[in-house]
C-alpha cells in the first residue's frame, strides 16, 4: 500500500515537476528561461567586476591621500602612482594641459584652460566607471516582462487545455499554470539582484567621483599657483596665518600724549 502511495507521489512529481513544467512549454518557454538566464549572468558579471574596479579607486585615493602631497612637485608625486592609476590620470593631464596653454597661439585664461582639461579627465574617469550599469538597469526594467511573458504563454496553455478537455481538471491546468508561476518567479529573481546592484554600484560611483573632484581641484590649485597652494601632508599642519596684535596706547612723559607701540 505504502509502495503504491509513494509510486504515486513519484509519478505527480514527474508529471507537475520543473522539467516537466518546460517541456510543456515548449521553445518559446525554453527562449525565455534562457533570456533570463543570460540576464542574471551578466548582472553578477557587472556587479563583481565593478565592485573590483571601484575598490581598486577607492584605494588608490587612500594611498594618494596619504603620501601624494609629500612630494616635492606633481611629476614626482605621479611618478609613484600606478601607472593606470585614475588619480595618476588627472595628475598627468594637468600636467600636460598646463605645456599645452604655453603653446597657445589665441588667448585663454590659464585657468579656464586646466579646469576644462581636468574636467574632461573627470568625465572620462566616471564614464568607464558608468559602464554596465545601463545595462543593470534596462534589466532590472524589463526582466519581470520577459517573465510575465512566460507566465502569459502558460495561461494560454492552461486555457486551450482546458477547452479541448471539456472541462477544467486539474492535470490539465497545473502543468501550465505551475509553469507561468515559474516563470513569472525567475524574472522578479533577475530583476531585483539587477536593481539592488545598479543603486549599489551607482552610489559607490557617486563617492568616488566626489572623491576625484575634490583631487582635481587641489591639483588645479597646485598648477594655478605655480605650487604654492597644496593641501597639507597627513601629519602635518597647514600653514595659518597669524593675527596682528591689536594697538595699544600709552601715554607720553610730556603732556599726556598718546603715542602708539
Amino acid at each position: 500500500m505504502s509502495t503504491t502511495i509513494l509510486a504515486a507521489g513519484a509519478s505527480a512529481a514527474d508529471n507537475f515537476g520543473f522539467m516537466n513544467a518546460m517541456k510543456q512549454g515548449g521553445p518559446v518557454t525554453w527562449t525565455t528561461a534562457a533570456i533570463l538566464t543570460i540576464f542574471l549572468f551578466f548582472t553578477l558579471y557587472i556587479l563583481f567586476t565593478k565592485l573590483f574596479e571601484q575598490q581598486k579607486i577607492i584605494n588608490q585615493g587612500r594611498r594618494v591621500r596619504a603620501t601624494f602631497w609629500n612630494a616635492n612637485s606633481l611629476r614626482e608625486g605621479a611618478a609613484k602612482l600606478e601607472k593606470n592609476s585614475a588619480y595618476k590620470q588627472i595628475v598627468d593631464d594637468g600636467i600636460e594641459a598646463q605645456e599645452q596653454h604655453s603653446r597657445l597661439t589665441d588667448p585663454v585664461e590659464a585657468h579656464d584652460w586646466l579646469h576644462g582639461s581636468l574636467q574632461r579627465s573627470e568625465a572620462a574617469i566616471n564614464s568607464q566607471l558608468g559602464g554596465g550599469l545601463a545595462f543593470l538597469a534596462t534589466v532590472g526594467a524589463t526582466a519581470p516582462f520577459v517573465g510575465l511573458f512566460g507566465t502569459v504563454l502558460g495561461i494560454y496553455r492552461a486555457l486551450i487545455g482546458i477547452g479541448q478537455a471539456g472541462q477544467a481538471s486539474i492535470d490539465k491546468v497545473a502543468g501550465p499554470v505551475g509553469e507561468s508561476l515559474i516563470m513569472t518567479a525567475f524574472g522578479l529573481v533577475v530583476a531585483v539582484p539587477a536593481v539592488l546592484a545598479f543603486n549599489f554600484l551607482q552610489r559607490r560611483n557617486k563617492a568616488i567621483a566626489e572623491h576625484l573632484s575634490a583631487f582635481s581641484t587641489d591639483v588645479l590649485g597646485y598648477l594655478a599657483s605655480n605650487g604654492a597652494v597644496r593641501p597639507a601632508a597627513p601629519g602635518k599642519k597647514a600653514p595659518t596665518a597669524t593675527a596682528p596684535k591689536p594697538a595699544t596706547t600709552t601715554a607720553g612723559q610730556a603732556g599726556g600724549v598718546q603715542t602708539r607701540v
